[in-house]
């Protein structure tokens, strides 16, 4: 039932826009998102945004269907300012997904991304962060950017159910970006939009199980783009306990409202001024006790 799959000149295109990444969040060019897809999928009610990253995304989208009884997934990959690695693995982590759920249908891989939106949240202001909350990792931030997004594309088609692949324990390892409290915020933030993002592997801490759910080799970590940032958070010696409280600030005081901003000016049809904005609740940040 799989309608997954893309020519190569199709490919050629994603892989340029992935190479450039350009301001690319709403309006979607023809040969990606035809309008006449965008009527199909507002009609479906049975349709899910898939996030497509490495392996836990994977899992989270065949754990959603078999729970949830989506028939309709849509893969879509986020951009940031920082990944690198080969292209190739995003369109076969989506062709994964459909080979492993034949009776559902993957529809055609989308692209969305914002530097600008990335930067305002995680790169521009890092020395206010820092002067303000006392630590800071860009990593909070950024998976806040990935949900967030999404968001008003799935807005776009009808307030569609966002999938990701959250787990609040890698097997023991804790990362500053997937615990608790961040995962509840993500979900409240998306929430505010109407959009419910659906992390059924939350709980899961043992990557055997998520083997498991796969039904496929893919070793953790591996055959996915890589961040530059990645492990920012942790010292020399290794991994150091997570101090929640200056990530939760960031989020609420910060983050936040930030994001509030920037994906209702995109739900409005305008192209946000991102720094402005970010430039403004910082400073409102700054100056509170």
């Amino acid at each position: 039932m799989s309608t997954f799959g893309a020519t190569n000149d199709r490919n050629k295109k994603l892989a340029a826009v992935f190479r450039d990444k350009p301001e690319l969040v709403t309006a979607l060019p023809e040969w990606m998102l035809p309008q006449k897809h965008i009527a199909a999928y507002q009609q479906m009610r049975d349709l899910a945004i898939v996030e497509i990253a490495g392996r836990d995304s994977v899992a989270a989208a065949v754990c959603a269907a078999e729970q949830h009884g989506y028939s309709n997934l849509l893969p879509v990959y986020a951009y940031t300012g920082t990944e690198y690695g080969q292209w190739q693995s995003v369109p076969e982590a989506a062709d994964r997904l459909a080979r492993r759920l034949p009776q559902v249908r993957v529809h055609p891989l989308l692209i969305v991304g914002s530097p600008e939106f990335w930067h305002a949240l995680n790169g521009r202001f890092i020395s206010d962060c820092v002067e303000r909350f006392g630590k800071y990792s860009p990593c909070p931030g950024c998976h806040l950017y990935l949900h967030s997004v999404r968001a008003p594309l799935a807005g776009k088609l009808g307030n569609a159910n966002i999938i990701a692949g959250e787990r609040t324990s890698h097997s023991g390892a804790v990362k500053i970006n997937q615990v608790k409290k961040a995962l509840d915020f993500y979900a409240e933030a998306l929430s505010f939009f109407g959009i419910r993002l659906n992390m059924p592997l939350a709980e899961i801490a043992d990557g055997t199980e998520i083997e498991k759910i796969l039904e496929m080799p893919w070793q953790q970590g591996k055959e996915q783009l890589c961040c530059s940032l990645s492990g920012n958070y942790k010292k020399c010696t290794g991994p150091t306990g997570v101090d929640i409280e200056p990530v939760m600030r960031y989020l609420h005081e910060f983050a936040g409202p930030v994001v509030r901003e920037i994906v209702t000016a995109y739900m409005d049809g305008q192209i946000p001024a991102h720094q402005k904005i970010a430039s403004q609740v910082m400073s409102q940040c700054m100056n509170q006790k």
